[in-house]
């Protein structure tokens, strides 16, 4: 399990047309498993950008990103995808769950053609359960709210039992009450399950909730400082 994520200089530029944009201008951070971690910020800021690269799902234009001080994105395609699905969950604004599916088949995707030392289904009827879905097994997307999506949705980021959950605006799309239950829940999953989360919002009543809050603006960290919970 990966306890501890370095990012040295790390920097984003995106190039096309003859210009360019800078999304990250050298960012020095550094996360612990465990931690609880708001990031905040205006749209644009680069908030997004930074949680896709802390995810591997990006490379860094210069820096580095390092986990238990590894620099994961110099080996190749298949070990970063390998080390993405052990290490990482992801939850997004837009839920993406599969609409043809149910709300089990969902959750045991990240699991299909992997081998891991548990019982498939038992895993992740586990899940749903801690999530609150044990009557939702069967239910396609189209039969559930908004908030039970997002509850599949981290039902299936948590399945592979990551070290880091990393949510970009999860509760962007949901009423101000089902968002706060879906804080919650995210709060008591990184207490249960001794995960580390880095929470992308635009809500500063949820991010002060955070034991962490990080403030950027134009791809630069403002603040880093403790919040109501540390």
């Amino acid at each position: 399990m990966m306890e501890k994520i370095e990012c040295k200089n790390l920097h984003k530029e995106f190039k096309g047309d003859g210009t360019s944009t800078v999304a990250l201008n050298n960012i020095n951070l550094s996360f612990q498993k465990g931690e609880f971690t708001a990031i905040i910020g205006p749209s644009g800021s680069g908030k997004s950008t930074l949680l896709s690269l802390i995810g591997t799902l990006d490379k860094p234009s210069n820096g580095t990103l390092t986990y238990d001080r590894e620099e994961i994105l110099k080996k190749g395609k298949n070990k970063i995808a390998d080390f993405r699905f052990k290490e990482i969950g992801f939850i997004f604004q837009q839920f993406h769950l599969l609409p043809t599916l149910t709300a089990l088949e969902n959750v045991l995707t990240p699991l299909f053609a992997r081998k891991v030392p548990y019982t498939k289904i038992e895993r992740a009827k586990e899940v749903l359960k801690q999530v609150g879905l044990t009557d939702k097994l069967d239910s396609l997307p189209s039969q559930l709210s908004g908030g039970q999506q997002q509850r599949v949705a981290i039902a299936r980021a948590i399945v592979h039992k990551p070290s880091w959950l990393l949510a970009d605006e999860p509760t962007g799309n949901l009423d101000t009450e089902t968002g706060e239950r879906i804080y919650e829940l995210l709060k008591e999953l990184n207490e249960l399950e001794g995960c580390g989360v880095l929470f992308v919002t635009h809500d500063p009543v949820l991010a002060a909730k955070a034991s962490r809050i990080i403030t950027m603006k134009d791809g630069v960290v403002l603040s880093d400082k403790e919040g109501v919970s540390s």
